[in-house]
């Protein structure tokens, strides 16, 4: 029996620090709710991030991580980022199809669609058969206008001021 009334399309976009963490918090924020989650990350496997020491010990979570361990930037992309990809969005349309999970989260697949490494059209599909109740989150920058249009909430994250712009590299822990 699902536990949400209505589930929502969340997006959190913008060139800002935040998206992914804000994402986990509301995944925190759920299964403190008995809410049934599904982590998808696209672009992100292979990366120490501290999320995965995590997940598994947490109930009512699942979390997948996909890609190489890189950051893409050949244009046009690898195969293998395109496969990597497009696995990711098979599971994603799966799990959502689904209706097993109550809060279903698309970490970075705004990337992964300004890459050009997933199709628009199967994304925007996936959001038109969605059940009901499942809320539906999808991160990263860059988020398509498409995607923005049919989202009922979109927050954009805006850099004001980074650490990185004085120096400073990433820290275990706080940014990954």
């Amino acid at each position: 029996m699902p536990k949400l009334e209505k589930g929502l399309i969340q997006v959190y976009t913008g060139n800002g620090k935040g998206k992914t963490s804000a994402a986990f918090g509301l995944a925190l924020r759920a299964m403190g709710r008995g809410l049934k989650v599904y982590i998808i990350q696209f672009i992100k496997g292979g990366f120490d991030y501290g999320e995965l020491y995590v997940a598994d010990k947490l109930p009512n979570l699942t979390l997948k991580a996909f890609g190489r361990g890189k950051f893409v930037t050949e244009k046009p992309p690898r195969r293998e980022d395109v496969d990597s990809a497009n696995e990711a969005l098979t599971l994603a349309e799966e799990k959502v199809k689904s209706g097993e999970y109550d809060v279903v989260i698309l970490d970075e697949i705004n990337v992964a669609l300004s890459l050009k490494l997933i199709d628009i059209r199967r994304v925007m599909e996936m959001l038109k058969t969605k059940p009901n109740h499942v809320e539906l989150v999808l991160t990263g920058r860059s988020a398509p206008d498409t995607l923005v249009r049919v989202a009922d909430l979109v927050t954009e994250m805006k850099e004001i001021k980074h650490p990185y712009n004085e120096g400073f590299s990433a820290r275990k822990g706080i940014e990954y």
